[in-house]
């Protein structure tokens, strides 16, 4: 393994609690492939040549048979480990704490593993489309400009082709400038289809355009921002509103670092559209989807042949 070896991290610890279950390992393909299949299938083919899963200690064996064996001759496989017991020198799990601590704590978790390179993150249990994997892999870039700023980017989706029409989502609504992100709020209980309407991170409710440009977990990182990480992550357990519950959000971090100055963001839109399953409800869509992609000739079946 090399540094500059393109590595793409798949967050794929969660615990499925709106879909009822493991939704990263939900069959969708005609072959039985998950979505993370289709995703690692569009990354192999922009470029990237390394694999790390992110997951939970006890999903390993379950993991390794259903998905990482796949894979162990096609590229670099590697886990990381999320734990809600894995924090910063100084500080403890609270004892009435069931839940992992949120997708920056997911990214976080893997910094052993990806101290050596950059990378890009995406979750398990969406479908981007092969372009994105093509933009996020030409957003690399060096550590630092010359100004000492930490570069970042994100390949973001247009809100309305986000959503679920069986329940409420949770998306990181961005504002950008031209080809920069000035910020990315956390938005809960986003509703509707025509009339679309959700939460702010003040908790307070609000309309939405349904063109607003949403953060779906899309990010490219160098190596050194496991500090910031860090940093934003001691910083939330020492304010912590509910231990039992409280997330620490990878767009939250992001847009604190924006905010401080010290780090700059470039976004690229997305020309793809993004598939995905919030709720069991969802599935048949989204099977349909995929299996329209497989009929135009987008993907062959089974995927890995």
């Amino acid at each position: 393994m090399t540094s500059n070896q393109p590595t793409l991290l798949v967050l794929a610890a969660g615990m499925g609690t709106r879909y009822g279950g493991l939704k990263q390992l939900e069959s969708i393909g005609p072959s039985g492939e998950t979505l993370m299949d289709y995703s690692i299938y569009d990354a192999r083919k922009a470029g990237f040549e390394r694999v790390v899963f992110l997951i939970r200690k006890e999903m390993q064996e379950t993991f390794e048979e259903q998905v990482g064996r796949k894979y162990k001759n096609i590229l670099d496989v590697e886990y990381a480990y999320q734990d809600k017991d894995d924090l910063p020198n100084g500080y403890s799990c609270p004892t009435d704490r069931q839940k992992p601590w949120g997708t920056g704590h997911a990214v976080w978790a893997a910094r052993e593993v990806l101290s050596d390179c950059s990378f890009g993150v995406i979750n398990a249990d969406d479908y981007y489309g092969a372009e994105t994997f093509f933009q996020l892999i030409d957003t690399f870039s060096p550590v630092t400009r010359g100004d000492e700023k930490l570069s970042c980017a994100m390949v973001g989706f247009q809100l309305s082709e986000t959503l679920s029409e069986y329940g409420s989502v949770s998306r990181g609504i961005c504002k950008t400038q031209g080809d920069r992100l000035l910020s990315v709020e956390e938005w809960t209980g986003i509703t509707g289809q025509n009339s679309i309407s959700g939460k702010n991170s003040k908790g307070q409710e609000e309309s939405l355009k349904g063109n607003e440009i949403v953060s779906m977990n899309v990010w490219a990182f160098p190596k050194s921002v496991f500090s910031y990480l860090q940093t934003s992550f001691e910083n939330f357990l020492s304010t912590l509103s509910d231990p039992s519950k409280s997330e620490f959000y990878l767009p939250a971090a992001v847009d604190e670092w924006i905010q401080s100055g010290k780090v700059e963001v470039i976004v690229r839109s997305a020309s793809c559209e993004w598939i995905g399953v919030t709720y069991q409800e969802d599935k048949p869509r989204v099977v349909k989807s995929i299996a329209g992609l497989v009929t135009n000739g987008k993907y062959p079946s089974p995927l890995l042949g």
